[in-house]
């Protein structure tokens, strides 16, 4: 196994940079998820680590050596991609051998590591079948496998699961975490589902426009996100962002509402969290309730905050009926208030 350092890594065609000065350390058998919105460069920070891209400046280290100039062949990687990229006209067996084959090595090497491959991933009974006689959840599945078989140092996962339907997504997720925990292998893994990002990462590498919004444990990013991005993209429902006014410890909002909960001082954007709004009969988040979402675990109410048309979304816990037109007033705890600078978008401390 090896770890993985970006140093000071930047990609551009021509005269456009798409990614700016990445830095970030990945460590042995760590498990890191790239994750942000389309077109954010997550995919071709990927590609650049398995050399399927050129590096216009800085470094990336596999283990001791600097990997730049090398092909993919020679950096010890095995890739997942999105579309499976299975070879049709072969068996699942031979899907997964072929990589070894072209590697030279012996016969019964390759059908020792295709069949132990198989049984971690319950598709033994299936080596003799096609791609087209699978499920998409055992293709993927076959992928993987092709990756495994290679033992190489370092795993990469580009959007795998995006092609599957939900269920089998989350069941997928949980395979791969499971997998990658069993095996001890470093691995880097993009998408742009922050729920999965959240369940799959030890920490998560959060881009935005080619940069590094925030690189942390997925309870760091949730608890303490850095920019207002990172706030807005980490957690489900979106957090809340409520402009204010910060003077003489008080916060006020845009409808004149006060907090006893301040950071910073003069025009701020106070961000919470949905599920941390709780209803309390004096509380100064008063929200006039547009929507209600019956989730059954939770209950989620659509709404603006009085007076003004800041949209705000509260989760609250079982069933919860609210007629458009309420008007219902939250409170939340200090720890749970977040503040953020308007012009740099970055967090108060």
């Amino acid at each position: 196994m090896a770890s993985i350092t970006l140093k000071d890594l930047v990609k551009a065609y021509g005269d456009t940079e798409v990614l700016h000065h990445i830095d970030g350390q990945i460590e042995d058998g760590e498990f890191v998820v790239i994750v942000g919105p389309s077109g954010c460069g997550k995919s071709t920070l990927l590609r650049m680590v398995a050399g399927l891209e050129t590096v216009t400046g800085g470094e990336i280290h596999i283990g001791d050596r600097v990997v730049n100039e090398l092909e993919p062949a020679d950096r010890d990687i095995a890739m997942v991609f999105q579309n499976y990229a299975l070879y049709p006209h072969m068996s699942v067996r031979e899907n997964m051998a072929y990589g070894l084959k072209i590697r030279k090595i012996s016969k019964d090497e390759i059908n020792r590591r295709v069949e132990e491959a198989a049984d971690i991933l319950e598709i033994r009974p299936y080596l003799e079948r096609k791609p087209r006689q699978l499920s998409g959840g055992q293709r993927q599945r076959v992928a993987m496998g092709r990756a495994i078989v290679r033992d190489p140092q370092v795993f990469l996962f580009d959007e795998p699961l995006s092609n599957l339907d939900a269920k089998l997504r989350v069941q997928m997720r949980l395979e791969i975490r499971k997998l990658q925990q069993k095996l001890g292998v470093t691995s880097i893994y993009v998408t742009h589902d922050q729920v999965e990002a959240m369940t799959l990462g030890d920490r998560l590498m959060v881009l935005n426009g080619g940069y590094v919004e925030q690189f942390g444990t997925p309870i760091e990013l949730y608890d303490r996100p850095e920019t207002m991005f990172v706030a807005g993209f980490i957690g489900s429902p979106a957090m809340n962002f409520l402009p204010a006014e910060v003077a003489n410890g008080v916060t006020t909002l845009s409808n004149g509402a006060q907090l006893g909960v301040a950071q910073g001082q003069g025009n701020v954007v106070l961000g919470v969290r949905p599920e941390h709004l709780e209803p309390q009969e004096d509380g100064a988040i008063e929200v006039q309730v547009q929507l209600m979402e019956q989730l059954g675990a939770n209950t989620l109410l659509h709404g603006a905050l009085k007076g003004t048309d800041t949209e705000m979304v509260v989760s609250l816990p079982g069933h919860v009926t609210a007629a458009p037109g309420t008007e219902m007033k939250f409170g939340a705890a200090p720890e749970n208030m977040h503040f953020f600078a308007p012009d740099t978008q970055k967090r108060i401390e």
